[in-house]
C-alpha cells in the first residue's frame, strides 16, 4: 500500500499543483480581463483553459488508473485483457473528463447554458483525438511491459542457471578437501618431514582452487599448473604406483574448461581403480585437434558401491552444459577409461 502512495504521488503530484496554480491565474486573468475583451477572444480564451484543464485532469486520472490496474491485471500476467480494459476504461474516463470541464467552465465562466450540439461535437473530436494517441501510448506500455517481462524472465533463467552451477561447483572443494586431509593424517603417523612437505603442497594446491571459486571456467595453462601440484601430491602417496604422461597443444593452452574438470577425472581414475607397483594406473592427459584426452588403465577396484561411480563425471557433464553444447565423449574398454574434453574458445578483450 506504501509503495502504491508513493506511486501516486509521483505520478499525479506535479499535474495537480499545475491545475492548481492554472486555475488561479486563469481566474485572476478572467476577473481583470472579461470587461475588455471582444467575444472572438474570450472563446479563444475559454477553449485554451479547458484544453489545458481536461488535458491534465486526463493525465491525473490515466495514471490512477494505471496504477489500479498495475495491481489488479498486471501487464505480465494479463497483457491482452489489460490492453482492452484500459484502452476502453481510459477512453471513457477521458471524454467523462472532458465533459466535466466543459460543463464547469460554462458554469462558472459564462452565462450561456451547455448546448447539445456542442457536446456531440466535442466528444467525436474528443474520440478522434484520443482514440489515436490512446491505441499508440498502449502499444507502447505493451511492448514495454513484454519486453521486460522476457527480460525478467531471461534474468531469472540466468540466476537458476548461476544457482545450480554454484551448487556443482561447491561440491567439489569439501570432496577434494576431504580426501586430501585423510591422506594428510596417514602421513603424519609414518613420517612428519613428508606430511610438512605434503602439506605445503596441498596449500599452494587449494590456494588455486580458492581462486577459481569465482570462475566459471579457466584455461587450459591454469588447469594443467593446478594439475602439476596436484600430481606432486599423488606422488608423495602412491609414489610408484601412479603414472602420468602430458602431451599438450601449446596452442591450445588459451581455451578453456570448466575448473578442475582434470583434476577430478585424475582423482576418479585413482579412486575408482586398483594402483599398486605391481599394477600401476597409468593417467595419459594429451590433445587432439581441439580436445583434450584424460585416459587411464582400466583395473577396478571391486568394492566400490557402484551408484557413486559416476557421480564426478556426472558433476563434469554437467558443468559442460551451461558453456557449450559440445558433448562430453566417455569410452570404456576392456584396458582403458577414456573421457574426451570438448575445449571452449573464449574471446579475449582488445
Amino acid at each position: 500500500m506504501k509503495l502504491d502512495i508513493e506511486r501516486i504521488y509521483k505520478h499525479i503530484a506535479f499535474p495537480i499543483v499545475l491545475s492548481t496554480l492554472l486555475i488561479v491565474i486563469a481566474r485572476v486573468i478572467f476577473i481583470v480581463i472579461v470587461p475588455n475583451v471582444s467575444e472572438p477572444q474570450m472563446n479563444t480564451f475559454l477553449f485554451v483553459q479547458w484544453f489545458v484543464y481536461a488535458f491534465l485532469l486526463i493525465i491525473i486520472i490515466l495514471q490512477l488508473l494505471n496504477i489500479f490496474l498495475d495491481r489488479v491485471l498486471p501487464w505480465k500476467l494479463y497483457a491482452a485483457s489489460r490492453f482492452v480494459i484500459q484502452m476502453v476504461l481510459g477512453t471513457i474516463l477521458s471524454l467523462s473528463a472532458i465533459n466535466l470541464v466543459y460543463s464547469l467552465l460554462k458554469q462558472q465562466l459564462t452565462s450561456a447554458p451547455a448546448d447539445l450540439s456542442q457536446v456531440i461535437l466535442l466528444n467525436i473530436y474528443g474520440a478522434a483525438f484520443i482514440l489515436p494517441i490512446f491505441s499508440f501510448y498502449f502499444g507502447y506500455k505493451f511492448l514495454k511491459a513484454w519486453r521486460k517481462s522476457e527480460l525478467e524472465s531471461e534474468q531469472l533463467l540466468k540466476e537458476n542457471a548461476r544457482s545450480q552451477l554454484m551448487s556443482l561447483r561447491n561440491h567439489l572443494d569439501p570432496h577434494f578437501l576431504f580426501n586430501n586431509l585423510n591422506i594428510l593424517s596417514s602421513l603424519m603417523d609414518k613420517d612428519i618431514d613428508l606430511s610438512k612437505t605434503y602439506l605445503n603442497k596441498f596449500a599452494e594446491v587449494y590456494r588455486v582452487i580458492l581462486k577459481t571459486e569465482y570462475s566459471d571456467l579457466t584455461t587450459v595453462e591454469e588447469e594443467l599448473e593446478l594439475i602439476e601440484s596436484y600430481v606432486y601430491l599423488i606422488s608423495i602417496r602412491f609414489k610408484d604406483c601412479v603414472f602420468f604422461n602430458f602431451e599438450i597443444d601449446s596452442k591450445l593452452k588459451k581455451m578453456a574448461l570448466p575448473p578442475l574438470t582434470v583434476q577430478m577425472l585424475i582423482e576418479n581414475a585413482i579412486k575408482h581403480n586398483v594402483a599398486t607397483i605391481e599394477k600401476p594406473v597409468t593417467i595419459s592427459i594429451q590433445s587432439e585437434g581441439e580436445t583434450l584426452i584424460v585416459k587411464n588403465n582400466l583395473q577396478r577396484k571391486k568394492y566400490l558401491p557402484r551408484e557413486r561411480k559416476a557421480s564426478g563425471l556426472n558433476n563434469i557433464v554437467k558443468r559442460y552444459e551451461f558453456f557449450t553444447d559440445k558433448k562430453i565423449e566417455i569410452v570404456e574398454t576392456n584396458d582403458a577409461f577414456i573421457v574426451n574434453l570438448p575445449l571452449i574458445e573464449i574471446e579475449y578483450a582488445v
